[in-house]
């Protein structure tokens, strides 16, 4: 067969080729709604048992339901985001996991941090940061170092810490830790002054703010996918979920004049310095109180 003879014939199987595929595509049509046969959106049961930290979610309430059912819908089918969030929560919840329990705080509020911040490093449009997405006056209020050079918001164990006596405190303030979760998106003085306008006690009977009444209902949402992820319809395997290199600990008590220079000494470069350290915003720490730092570096 010459050269052009086996152009043609190539160009005659792709022709075929396509057509077939066509005729099925075209087959599987619906010409009523015009979407593929098999493409259903379905409406979602919401389970009867729902509740954060234990604190139940009075779903007799219709606006409750409504308003569970929106985040629930909204979070199973952005299916991207879903995806990436369980796989992100593999890679972290088991390093907030210990210190939420050490720290006394209800393993639900796992999901408040992927709530807030989705597990990665960005800062909001309002200056939060970190995975608890900390303004920058509450974690000063709170004893985390904040500034140019040192951002300690950035640190999962310091700021998991802070997180923890926040919301300790406003349970302790309001009563439940739902409406310290509220509190949490709204700040304790918001909530109060709403609760105290409107001579209620619980987060599910007081109107708020649009921000802060969706907030628990994603927490929720997410907490239920994150959980049940193929009952919504997310299928995957173990070695597609994201995971965290083990570390050890140096301990640094004076200034580091070069980063770059500080991790090559430990076998890695910049990046990956960074990615375990996102703490340190510059590449020096300057450590003119000579304070004792513990610093992460990947095991190879």
């Amino acid at each position: 067969m010459n050269k052009s003879s086996r152009i043609i014939s190539l160009l005659s199987i792709i022709c075929i080729t396509v057509l077939f595929m066509n005729a099925i595509h075209e087959s599987d049509i619906d010409p009523k709604t015009n979407t593929h046969q098999n493409y259903k959106i379905r409406a979602l049961k919401l389970p009867s048992n729902l509740n954060l930290a234990g604190e139940r979610v009075p779903l007799e309430k219709s606006d409750v339901k409504e308003r569970m059912d929106r985040e629930l819908l909204v979070n199973t089918y952005w299916q991207s985001n879903g995806i990436l969030l369980l796989k992100r929560a593999n890679k972290y919840f088991p390093i907030i996991e210990p210190l939420l329990k050490k720290y006394g705080l209800p393993d639900d509020f796992k999901f408040l941090a992927l709530a807030e911040s989705g597990f990665t490093d960005e800062t909001s449009t309002v200056g939060a940061a970190g995975i608890w997405h900390f303004m920058k006056a509450t974690g000063k209020e709170y004893g985390l170092e904040i500034n140019n050079n040192v951002d300690e918001r950035y640190n999962i164990e310091k700021s998991t810490k802070v997180a923890a006596e926040y919301l300790k405190n406003a349970k302790n303030r309001f009563g439940s830790w739902t409406l310290a979760a509220a509190a949490y998106n709204a700040g304790n003085y918001g909530i109060s002054r709403r609760l105290e306008a409107q001579e209620v006690t619980n987060y599910y009977d007081a109107k708020l703010a649009n921000e802060t009444e969706r907030y628990v209902f994603r927490i929720l949402a997410l907490k239920e996918i994150i959980r049940n992820p193929e009952k919504y319809g997310f299928v995957f395997e173990k070695d597609d979920l994201y995971t965290i290199k083990k570390t050890y600990t140096v301990k640094v008590d004076t200034a580091i004049t070069n980063i770059t220079s500080f991790a090559k000494g430990f076998g890695i470069n910049y990046k990956e310095f960074k990615i375990h350290n996102p703490w340190l915003r510059e590449n020096k720490l300057n450590n003119r109180s000579r304070k004792l730092y513990e610093i992460k570096i990947p095991v190879k």
